[in-house]
């Protein structure tokens, strides 16, 4: 990358303060490569740095930093408020709305108050929908066109207004009321007949997403029709705005990440790791660390149940870790695969009794596998070892069914309880493996020592 390349180079000018050799220098690097630079930098120097740029060049590389290193470079420029207005006017609505909305209401405050009453009235309108909906991520940049215009006449007012789009690949159809009627590609002007009206090339056949949905909605939107951009519409049908797929990427990803944070059995972080405090850190991962501990407490509660079938057959406490461990592994793994399979639509809730058929194949297959393997340990270690009597058999009869068992209801456990989340409203990924794993340690004592009580009364019970 640019920014590795050249970065020796930049302090060194930096240094001379020979601004005009590094104002040529930055002139002819595109704005991610100049974002990532800046974000390379230190405090005083991506300061420099950014002050040097064309307003116009500073916000596009602006929209392509992490959101820490965009708030500290305004809180460097907070007394240079023409450069910082510019930029911020610069600015596309959409991420403008996305930066204002993570500041503190009075540092937000303070730069509205910069912007200029077109963009204000823009911003305000963005940021008055509600959090997490398609309203805050849309941009009201885009070219509209009526029906009854010819192809020509279309043309010609994309060429006057197209300028200041978001994006060009697709144009939008509206009624005298401002509704949205259909969308068409460019493509299908630039190749259609000059006097052809756009009635004509219409087929009424589009798809828009609503204001005031979740963002989420967009994500699978995007997903489904493979589109460039997607027209918003308030409740009446009117068109309002669209949705670029780069913002719907980093709704993607900020999603993934809360999910992965989730199934690890932590709150998902509302900052970046090394920028979250002490105290956050321990907020997110203490409640979970103390719902999962009683869920422990519980197994060694089961475990004091069965203390007089312990006391007569210390053998059994041996293979404790090996049976609850394996149910929990194999639910660990059925609520990863659920979780994400739901998050991406590939599962909706009245799949759950299809995945439930499909886990009962999988969870018998997988707990046969594995009860082989542990009856086969047990037989091997008395062949060599004689560590287990004259009745190792019936050992290893009841390790083997346990881990069928439980590894049966592991398997159940965590396929389903994804489905259970998300029928009460909840987020499935709260449903997190740790979650899973503790809960099957506790059922898989019960099992175990069941199958031990049934075959093993009369002989070592």
């Amino acid at each position: 990358m640019l920014e590795h390349l050249f970065k020796p180079e930049i302090e060194e000018l930096i240094e001379r303060r020979d601004f005009r050799a590094l104002s040529g220098l930055l002139a002819e690097w595109t704005p991610p490569e100049i974002a990532a630079l800046i974000a390379d930098l230190s405090r005083q120097e991506d300061v420099i740095v950014f002050r040097l740029l064309p307003r116009g060049l500073a916000a596009d590389a602006f929209e392509y930093m992490p959101f820490e290193k965009q708030q500290a470079l305004v809180e460097a420029l907070a007394q240079e408020k023409d450069f910082l207005a510019g930029v911020l006017n610069e600015l596309s609505p959409d991420d403008r709305t996305a930066f204002l909305e993570e500041l503190p209401g009075a540092v937000a405050q303070r730069l509205i108050v910069l912007l200029s009453p077109e963009e204000r009235k823009v911003t305000l309108t963005l940021l008055g929908y509600p959090e997490g909906s398609i309203g805050r991520l849309m941009t009201p940049e885009f070219v509209s066109l009526r029906p009854e215009w010819n192809v020509r006449e279309a043309l010609e007012h994309i060429r006057r207004h197209g300028k200041d789009s978001e994006t060009l690949n697709v144009v939008y159809l509206i009624d005298q009321g401002g509704r949205l009627i259909d969308d068409l590609r460019i493509r299908e002007l630039l190749l259609a007949n000059p006097e052809t009206k756009l009635a004509d090339l219409m087929d009424e056949r589009f798809v828009s997403l609503r204001a005031t949905e979740d963002q989420e909605s967009a994500i699978e939107a995007f997903r489904a029709y493979g589109r460039v951009a997607l027209p918003v519409t308030d409740a009446g049908g009117v068109l309002v705005g669209i949705v670029t797929h780069d913002d719907v990427l980093d709704v993607a990803e900020r999603e993934a990440t809360e999910d992965i944070q989730k199934l690890g059995g932590t709150e998902a972080l509302d900052e970046p790791y090394l920028n979250t405090s002490f105290g956050e850190l321990f907020g997110k991962r203490a409640p979970w660390l103390v719902v999962l501990f009683i869920g422990e407490m519980l197994t060694a509660s089961a475990m004091a149940y069965f203390e007089d079938q312990i006391a007569r057959a210390v053998i059994l406490a041996l293979f404790v870790p090996l049976i609850i461990s394996s149910g929990g592994n194999s639910g660990s793994q059925a609520a990863t695969l659920v979780i994400r399979a739901l998050a991406v639509g590939e599962l909706r809730l009245h799949d759950w009794w299809q995945v439930m058929r499909r886990e009962i194949f999988s969870g018998l297959a997988l707990g046969s596998m594995l009860g082989v393997i542990g009856f086969l340990r047990v037989a091997v270690w008395e062949q060599v070892f004689h560590v287990y009597g004259e009745h190792w058999y019936l050992v290893a009869l009841v390790v083997g069914i346990s881990l069928l068992g439980v590894v049966l209801w592991g398997t159940l456990t965590g396929s389903m309880l994804p489905f259970l989340m998300k029928r009460l409203g909840a987020d499935p990924a709260t449903s997190s493996t740790p979650f899973v794993a503790t809960l099957v340690d506790v059922t898989g004592v019960v099992i175990y020592f069941t199958v031990a009580s049934a075959l093993l009364t009369g002989t070592l019970l």
